[in-house]
């Protein structure tokens, strides 16, 4: 039985995390710390869970604590990260790993000589429909694959007005905007099923200086971007175009294409309101619908319900690595080359020119 305290235990966690561990066995949700005492309780009491904390440390430091799972704002994550490691526990951080990638780097490197296992929640590595792509794409069902084009919302980040409760992320030193979560996560699904970026050029259009706070006559500085344009070359050769765009409301979908030499492959979704790494698949190989086998699909839950099937997928991966004694998919390490593409996206709209991704 792994034994797992989660800090940041309302709100995302909540929604995902919280009832993943209650679908699966082998797992024991055991502690849980918030920022104040109330919530703490509050969350405990909410999933049957034993212990609340205030503190991190003191959860992280706890004999009842096997796995950290970080679920607070992105520049928390390292100081939170550290304290698992120095308490020797396994951690399951959320994505963004930090606030940028010499940071994430760090922690990369911090965790690797820590000795335990080290998972980050890029829930799309675990999406049965993106390995099920991969496997198709390198299977030739489409022949050599040529080019990608990749179109996804990114709301609620980016967009004229914002929610009270993210108010904080049009700073871009927090580490949470379009590109670092809506962009990170596309990327580190469209990585998953045609394979890494090694050079891009983009823009970044940021054309709102202020914007609303929903609800509260306000406005805040802007400093996010309001969409993500990038052309990039896969390792592969392939060209990949991405357009991620902003908004205020709930996401209205997204579009993948592959383009092989042989045929195409295309990827929506089987309902709308639901991010890629979220949800299920309409697959296409040339106009034809293709079904995901039932072998690709371990986690317990309907796909169709949400985020908590591909975080429970997760899950599911620590247990392996943890039993196996191998690291997990995937890692710090795999978040520090995740986060060194959004870094060479950063430095190709500055710029201007193409660059060379890290």
């Amino acid at each position: 039985m792994i034994k797992v305290g989660v800090v940041g235990a309302s709100g995302w966690a909540g929604v995902s995390h919280l009832p993943a561990l209650a679908g699966l066995d082998g797992f024991a949700v055991t502690a849980v710390a918030t920022t104040n005492q109330a919530s703490a309780d509050k969350a405990a009491a909410a999933h049957g869970v034993p212990l609340a904390f205030t503190d991190a440390r003191t959860l992280a430091a706890h004999p009842e604590v096997d796995l950290v799972v970080v679920s607070v704002k992105a520049a928390e994550h390292a100081k939170v990260i550290r304290a698992a490691l120095e308490a020797g526990r396994h951690v399951l951080s959320e994505w963004p790993l930090g606030v940028d990638a010499a940071e994430a780097d760090d922690l990369a490197r911090a965790a690797g000589a820590a000795g335990v296992v080290h998972a980050v929640n890029l829930q799309g590595h675990q999406s049965p429909d993106a390995r099920y792509v991969a496997e198709l794409i390198a299977d030739g069902a489409v022949g050599r694959l040529e080019s990608v084009a990749l179109v996804a919302a990114g709301d609620p980040l980016g967009g004229p007005r914002i929610a009270p409760e993210l108010a904080w992320s049009t700073d871009p030193s927090r580490g949470t905007t379009l590109l670092t979560v809506m962009a990170g996560h596309f990327l580190a699904t469209l990585d998953r099923m045609a394979g890494r970026l090694t050079e891009v050029s983009a823009r970044l259009p940021s054309p709102y200086d202020h914007v609303e706070v929903t609800g509260t006559g306000r406005t805040v500085p802007n400093g996010a971007p309001a969409q993500v344009l990038l052309h990039g070359i896969l390792e592969n050769g392939a060209t990949a175009s991405v357009a991620v765009h902003g908004g205020s409301g709930s996401p209205d979908g997204f579009l993948v294409k592959f383009v092989g030499s042989e045929g195409t492959l295309t990827v929506t979704p089987t309902q709308p309101g639901m991010y890629m790494h979220w949800t299920d698949w309409d697959i296409r190989v040339d106009g034809e619908r293709v079904a995901v086998p039932d072998a690709y699909r371990t986690a317990p839950f309907d796909p169709a319900a949400g985020p908590v099937a591909n975080v429970a997928a997760v899950y599911q991966e620590i247990a392996r690595s943890i039993a196996e004694g191998r690291p997990p998919h995937p890692d710090f390490h795999t978040a520090a080359a995740q986060h060194r593409v959004l870094a060479a996206i950063e430095r190709a709209a500055r710029s201007g020119a193409v660059e060379r991704v890290g």
